[in-house]
């Protein structure tokens, strides 16, 4: 297919140099103590500044911290505008509850009302490590709260999300992907490189993840839970994507019952959430789909 390209945007995650030289210092002294490091740093996020362009939105917008009790940790969740035809945006791994703000303002002149929130560990949110359980207890907790919702919207890690809690019930009637990883030990495997260890030690944080969740993480991929999805799905895509490989795009699109797949050119992996282009695209999508 003509629209993959090796050329690559860069990460939008940097690992700092002191970080990757800890790690090596580490797989120097011991496999154990490396691979206990990464499994950690794994699940801890970087939270990043509010940039001058999402101010607007969290300004706007009604604020409100819920408790996740099964997890015991407190989240602000943003809430813009108001409709019974609810959206629900879920981040991606060191994202914010603002980053699609430009579709936020689409949504609302269309007549629906935008909820976001910052996930465990992230932004205003409470906690320093979390995963993909955690946010899956922080959707369950607001479908219950504040839902239910029309369409479900995930970045990256948040579309990961997406696809297991649509899969495991969360019943809405559209969701969109942008961006969204596929098989967990893949990114795991890109997760390691980053750090500049070996793929060894990728396949040992697997095994304590499956030993902690008591069953194969891969069960859990987006590919895999795909084929239990049966509303209509948008899976969005960039071709020069730094972060996730587009491949994961194609894979999702053959393993779900109604998918559409758009695959952009040049806009990476965050700069994607706020192009006119395919903002109107999902407008689209929603609209066509109601």
């Amino acid at each position: 297919m003509n629209f993959i390209s090796t050329r690559k945007n860069p990460k939008s995650i940097k690992i700092p140099k002191s970080i990757t030289l800890l790690a090596n210092f580490l797989q120097a002294l011991s496999t154990n103590l490396v691979t206990k490091f990464g499994s950690k740093l794994f699940i801890t996020p970087i939270n990043f500044s509010v940039p001058e362009r999402e101010k607007a939105l969290y300004k706007s917008a009604q604020k409100k911290n819920i408790t996740i009790k099964t997890i015991n940790k407190e989240i602000e969740v943003l809430s813009y505008g108001y409709s019974k035809k609810k959206v629900l945006f879920v981040h991606g791994w060191a994202g914010r509850s603002t980053q699609l703000f430009m579709t936020a303002d689409k949504l609302l002149e269309k007549g629906y009302m935008f909820i976001s929130f910052d996930g465990p560990a992230h932004g205003k949110s409470s906690g320093k490590t979390t995963s993909m359980p955690e946010f899956l207890e922080a959707i369950k907790q607001i479908d219950e709260e504040l839902g239910p919702f029309e369409v479900v919207i995930g970045h990256s890690f948040g579309g990961l999300c997406l696809y297991n809690a649509v899969s495991d019930g969360l019943s809405v009637k559209k969701l969109v992907t942008i961006g969204a990883a596929d098989k967990i030990s893949d990114v795991l495997l890109n997760f390691t490189k980053s750090l500049k260890i070996k793929p060894l030690i990728a396949k040992k944080i697997k095994q304590l993840y499956d030993k902690q969740w008591g069953k194969n993480i891969d069960d859990h991929s987006s590919s895999v839970v795909a084929k239990n999805i049966q509303i209509p799905t948008l899976i969005i895509h960039d071709s020069f994507d730094g972060d996730v490989n587009v491949s994961c795009a194609l894979n999702i699109r053959q393993n779900i019952k109604k998918g559409e797949l758009l695959i952009t050119k040049g806009l990476g992996h965050t700069k994607i959430l706020r192009d006119k282009n395919v903002t109107s695209k999902i407008i689209d999508f929603i609209q066509n789909n109601s």
